[in-house]
């Protein structure tokens, strides 16, 4: 392959069971809880931290293959990496802080280039300023104008938006994107913030306790989880257990019983009519019904019960419904503000909604 291709394994100090690839170009975003072992990942491939089983290939060139006796020292590895608290040098000012990432060139022509990377991610003017005198995003800028400098084979991003605020944040993602687009080379963003991922990367990958659960487009991964794990992990709210009901080959559905209740469903031909399933549909692709005005979507697999809360989360109200055919399986689902309050949505209040068919996603069932 012609981008980055890595496989880790080993059993301490992190367990890691890890495998990915990522091609020019593609950004692939690494998430999971703390201890999932998406930093120690990072730092393998750059030659930073020693695992005891791992290959790391970029462009078809072996940067660690332990069956071959390859393991290049970080110096050897052309990997830009922007760390988590960006480690400046304090005593150094933001063109000394890249000028010190490129030992190898000629002096006039390491300021020269950290110069031109220093006004391409907009700190043209701010070159003399020592990191106390700039902002968090700043910071960021001048972590990511060392990395780059240097003409890395492979970029890669440790949180590297974690320490600014939200508004300073939407910038630099919009820095990043037109960066990315003027770079041939895979970039592998560990983060812990679910939207950072479905923005920025190409391709998702969920790790827990060192493994690769799943890897996809975030959203596969997001809307259609592999497990009731990566459910959870992906903060899929509607999670429940069931059972397959069987399949309608001419509309390309399948039923799922739950509760009593036939709910229509996408297509899952995967598991045979009687077998006991999990499913789970994302909190935006269930539909509440108006009093006022009905709609076609409203004859879509329609759910009564009463409101368990409401709770208003500025424009948007968080709504949780008890089902009358199962009580204890709460549904969630979202709101404008606006509308919970003309539908009168409060804790005890009856509602209706219409979970749409083709977001109904089966997966095995927990612990199968």
């Amino acid at each position: 392959m012609d981008g980055l291709v890595v496989a880790c394994r080993q059993d301490a100090p992190i367990p890691l069971d890890a495998r990915f690839a990522c091609g020019p170009r593609e950004t692939l975003a690494l998430v999971g809880p703390s201890g999932a072992g998406k930093t120690t990942l990072l730092r393998a491939i750059a030659g930073l931290a020693r695992v005891a089983d791992c290959t790391v290939s970029v462009g078809g060139e072996a940067w660690s293959d332990p069956a071959r006796g390859i393991d290049l020292p970080a110096h050897r590895r052309a990997a830009g990496f922007v760390f988590q608290s960006y480690a400046l040098f304090p005593h150094m000012t933001a063109l000394g802080n890249v000028v010190a990432a490129l030992g190898a060139l000629p002096a006039r022509e390491a300021e020269a280039r950290a110069r031109e990377w220093l006004r391409r991610v907009n700190l043209e003017g701010l070159e003399d300023r020592h990191p106390r005198a700039l902002s968090g995003g700043q910071q960021q800028r001048v972590a990511m104008a060392r990395a780059l400098a240097r003409r890395p084979r492979v970029l890669l991003l440790d949180e590297p938006f974690a320490a600014v605020d939200k508004v300073t944040r939407r910038k630099l993602y919009a820095e990043l994107a037109e960066l990315r687009g003027a770079l041939d080379v895979p970039c592998v963003l560990v983060t812990h913030d679910l939207d950072e991922a479905a923005m920025l990367a190409d391709r998702m990958a969920i790790l827990r306790r060192g493994a690769t659960l799943q890897d996809g487009p975030p959203e596969e991964v997001l809307r259609r989880p592999a497990s009731v794990e990566v459910a959870r992990l992906v903060d899929m709210r509607n999670v429940f257990a069931g059972r397959l009901a069987g399949h309608d080959a001419a509309r390309g559905t399948s039923l799922v019983e739950w509760a009593g209740l036939r709910l229509e469903a996408r297509a899952c031909p995967r598991f045979a009519p009687g077998e006991r399933i999990a499913w789970c549909i994302p909190t935006s692709e269930i539909v509440l019904h108006r009093p006022d005005r009905a709609s076609r979507g409203e004859r879509e697999n329609p759910v009564e019960g009463g409101v368990a809360t409401a709770m208003r989360m500025g424009d948007a109200t968080l709504v949780a419904l008890a089902p009358d055919a199962a009580p204890g399986d709460l549904l969630h689902f979202s709101v404008p503000t606006h509308v919970a309050q003309r539908n009168g949505l409060a804790p005890g209040a009856r509602a209706r909604v219409s979970l749409l068919a083709d977001a109904i996603h089966a997966m095995p069932p927990a612990g199968g």
